[in-house]
Order: structure tokens, then C-alpha cells, then sequence
């Protein structure tokens, strides 16, 4: 959602780091492309003049104007800024330490995505924190609501409060916690009902049910597309309800972002968690400095470790690390890293969190190569027999012909995807020369791949068995290898390095 504002942003500041030294008037004039930015991005008025202030006031003083890389020094104080502007460095998370049922209340405007969220906190308290928990709908209003929720609990595996026809929400907000009491919950979650618009019967509906739950948590569900909007109706509640915390759906649509950049300064309460997509685990945890380095183009690697951590089978990981050592690498084995590519959310979202990936992700957007172009390697791949998988030498020109019609595509797709799979195999040949990723990682400087151990540890993968571990001190060292004879692409990784 912060693309446009990110490329705006870069522009700007390829332009400061591209001098060797900067005036004060160089960064003065910076500062007023950054506010138009901001601006529009839908950003409010107040904030944006506190950030360029602040910016502005840390950007010329003398140790910035005078040190070796002013530009360098300029961008970190931009994303300092962002990160307190986003809510500071403590990442927020749920009161659940309360005596239980620890009730979580969720409030906000119809179509803001509450009951949606309600069942992917649910799935999120159960998967992350191990709490049992029980849903219940307060929404007599919209019709099916109730139903909607079941439905979802259903799907999350999370019970739900069975439905009595004709009680109003403060009765079921009762019965809610009566119920949890008995069946031992951890938490309850309270779907609220919603309007069109904020109104005294709402607010009023919302203070009842909170004198009667005493919520430990009322977390205000608001749609990031909206824009100032979402703020407006965060000031709202916050004016007549106890809020602890925001959750900002829809952060994966292409709003201009004035909504998340805004709302820690207008509401005063933390963004806790953001959904980016219509799946039910696509909900994340809201951490400002993610995001404001991912604004800024530095990408978003832990992140990425995190879902990657969530998604790879270990049984899976295993079984590729010791048919890499050896040497091994067919079509079976790519087609399970495509597949984990989609389950991690596509191309365009691993690009969005790799540094230095703002202009890969434009030329892929650019050759018109998307998401569907893992769908269409998937399918070529599935068209073929066992036996060509595992050996796919035997594909010749009629082999081809029938792969590409079983798939739904053409020889030069079944070729291209051939193709890569050679080059990825020689590259897999070159590292067991090496001696394994742990001889590739001491040739590129002891680092290792992020959450495949590296300096200072594992990441939060814990390192994967088989991937090597830290390199550095004690590590084995490569045997001497004649970059010429390398493929292509690695050879150019190891020039960069």
C-alpha cells in the first residue's frame, strides 16, 4: 500500500545520496519533495508539519551537513522519524496476562472487516500464543452476522456462542461470559455491531456492553482504504470508548497509506495489528520499524524469515538440504520451492520484502510476469510423468509438445522452465564444490542466508537442518574455485559480494 509514497521517497533521496556534500538548502528543498509526498499520501496536515520539523531540525545540524555520507545520514533520520511516527520502537502486543476469560472487545464502522478480524485474532491467539478461545456476535443488526461468525469459528476451529434468536447484545455480552467461565476460555472475543456511521446509539450500545464485560482490550477495526476517514472515525471512539489499540485492515490494497502513517498521532493508541489479505491467517502483528524500512526501500527481511519459518515444512527443508549435498536437484524439487514461493504470498510479495527489490519488482511489473507465471510453471511441471521429473533429460521435442498442451501453454514456456531449472541445478553442482552452503558461506564473508544460521546465531528459523550454520570464525573454508567456471548468476552474486 506504500508504494507510491516508497517510490517517491527513493527518488528523493537516490538524489541526496548521489552528491558529495549537502547545504542547507539542499536539504530544505529534500524536505518540501518529502511533505508533498506525505501529503499525497493522505497523511494528516498536523503530522506531516511535526515530521518535516523534526526532520528538518536534526537534518542541518553540523555533525549531519559535515559528516562523510550527508545523504546516508539524511535517510536515517527520515526513517528514525517514521518509526516514531508509526508508534516508536516497542512493538505492542496483546494484555493477556489478565485473570480469564481476559476479554477482547472489537469495535468499528460496518464494513470495516470486525467479524473477518475477530476469527483471525482468534486463529492468531491460538497458533501463536496456545489461548483457547470463545467468539461471540453482539451484531443483531446486520443480518446473518451472527451466522457469519459461526461459520468462521468453524473454519478457524474456535467455538463460538450458539445463537439465541431475538436477545440484544448486552444480554449476549452475559451470556458470553458466563459461557467462557464454564468451558475455561482464555480469552473472549466480543464482535460488536457496526453502523454506516458513528452515531449515540452505537456509542451508547458500546458503553453498555463494556460496563457489563470490563474488555481488558477494545481494539478499534478500521479500513486503511478509507483514508483520513479511518482517522476521523478513530478520533471518534476514542473520544467515547476505552481503546487500547487499532488494527488496520486491508493494508495489502493500494490505499496511499495516510491512514497508518497518521493514526499513533491522532489517537494516541498503537496500531497492533495490520490484515493483509481475505485469508484467515493473513493477519500480522504491527511492528513500526518493519514498516517504515520497508517505506523506504530496505526491505523487510525478518519478516520474510518469519513466514518463511511458518510456511516451510522442516520434513520438507530436510529432504532438499540432503539431495542439495549431494548434488541433487530435479524437477520434483522445483516444483516444491514454487510452491512454497506461493504459500509465502508470490513473487510480488517476496520482492516487497527484499532490499534493494523496489526496481526488480517494477520490472517484473513491467515484462507483465506475475503471480500466475508460478501457477503456469506448477502446471507444466504437473503435465509431466513421474519419470521426467525425476529426469529431465528424457524431455525431447515431442515430450515437449505433449507437456505444453496438457498444461495449457507452449514449447517455449516448457523450454524456458527447462532452462532454469539447468541453470539452478549447475548452481547447486558449484556449492557442493564449495563444500555446501557452509563453504559458500565463508567464501561470501562467514554471513549465511538470514534464519539459516550467520553471525550472532541462528535467526528465528533456528537455523534449517542440513543448511549449514554460522559461518565466520571456525567455519570451513571453500575450496579455491575459479569463478569463471561458475554459472552466471552466482557469478555476479559473488562479484557483488
Amino acid at each position: 500500500m506504500f508504494d507510491n509514497l516508497s517510490d517517491r521517497l527513493g527518488n528523493v533521496f537516490d538524489r541526496l545520496r548521489g552528491r558529495g556534500a549537502l547545504s542547507e538548502q539542499d536539504v530544505r528543498d529534500a524536505m518540501r519533495e518529502v511533505r508533498i509526498a506525505l501529503l499525497e499520501a493522505d497523511v494528516a496536515l498536523p503530522v506531516v508539519r511535526r515530521f518535516i520539523d523534526a526532520v528538518t531540525e536534526k537534518a542541518i545540524g553540523s555533525e549531519v551537513l559535515k559528516s562523510v555520507t550527508p545523504g546516508q545520514q539524511v535517510v536515517k533520520i527520515v526513517n528514525d522519524e517514521l518509526v516514531d511516527m508509526l508508534g516508536g520502537e516497542e512493538t505492542e502486543g496483546l494484555t493477556l496476562e489478565a485473570k480469564p476469560p481476559v476479554v477482547i472487545m472489537m469495535v468499528g464502522l460496518q464494513g470495516s472487516g470486525k467479524t473477518t478480524t475477530t476469527a483471525k485474532l482468534a486463529k492468531f491467539l491460538r497458533e501463536k500464543h496456545g489461548k483457547r478461545s470463545l467468539m461471540a456476535s453482539l451484531d443483531v443488526n446486520r443480518p446473518a452476522a451472527q451466522e457469519q461468525l459461526a461459520v468462521l469459528g468453524e473454519q478457524v476451529e474456535v467455538a463460538t456462542l450458539p445463537i439465541v434468536a431475538g436477545q440484544q447484545p448486552v444480554d449476549i455480552a452475559r451470556r458470553a461470559m458466563e459461557s467462557a467461565k464454564l468451558q475455561a476460555a482464555d480469552v473472549l472475543l466480543l464482535d460488536t455491531a457496526g453502523r454506516l456511521h458513528v452515531d449515540e446509539a452505537l456509542m451508547a450500545e458500546m458503553k453498555a456492553i463494556s460496563s457489563v464485560s470490563t474488555p481488558t482490550e477494545v481494539l478499534l477495526v478500521v479500513d486503511s482504504l478509507t483514508g483520513q476517514d479511518a482517522v476521523n472515525v478513530a478520533k471518534s471512539f476514542t473520544d467515547e470508548v476505552p481503546l487500547t489499540g487499532v488494527v488496520l485492515t486491508r493494508m495489502d490494497g493500494d490505499a496511499r497509506g495516510g491512514a497508518a502513517l497518521s493514526m499513533r498521532y491522532v489517537t494516541g493508541k498503537p496500531i497492533k495489528f495490520a490484515g493483509t489479505g481475505e485469508k484467515l491467517d493473513a493477519l500480522q502483528q504491527f511492528h513500526p520499524r518493519r514498516v517504515a524500512e520497508r517505506i523506504l526501500g530496505m526491505g523487510d527481511v525478518v519478516s520474510l524469515v518469519e513466514k518463511a519459518a511458518e510456511t516451510i515444512k522442516e520434513e520438507e527443508a530436510e529432504r532438499l538440504a540432503k539431495r542439495m549435498a549431494k548434488g541433487q536437484f530435479d524437477l520434483n524439487d522445483l516444483r516444491m520451492q514454487l510452491q512454497q514461493m506461493q504459500n509465502m504470498g508470490g513473487l510480488g510479495m517476496l520482492a516487497g520484502m527484499l532490499p534493494g527489490m523496489k526496481k526488480a519488482k517494477q520490472a517484473m511489473a513491467a515484462a507483465d510476469m506475475d503471480d500466475k507465471v508460478l501457477v503456469h510453471m506448477d502446471a507444466i511441471i504437473g503435465s509431466m510423468t513421474a519419470k521426467e521429473r525425476e529426469r529431465p533429460g528424457l524431455m525431447n521435442a515431442k515430450r515437449k509438445k505433449r507437456v505444453a498442451a496438457g498444461s495449457g501453454t507452449d514449447v517455449q514456456s516448457v523450454n524456458k522452465l527447462l532452462k532454469m531449472h539447468q541453470e539452478m541445478g549447475r548452481a547447486m553442482k558449484q556449492i557442493r564444490k564449495m563444500g555446501g552452503l557452509k563453504g559458500l558461506g565463508a567464501l561470501l564473508g562467514g554471513g549465511g542466508m538470514p534464519g539459516m544460521g550467520g553471525p550472532g546465531g541462528p535467526g528465528p528459523m533456528g537455523g534449517l537442518p542440513g543448511l549449514g550454520g554460522p559461518g565466520g570464525k571456525g567455519a570451513p573454508k571453500g575450496p579455491g574455485v575459479d569463478p569463471d567456471t561458475l554459472p552466471p548468476d552466482l557469478r555476479d552474486m559473488l562479484n557483488k559480494k
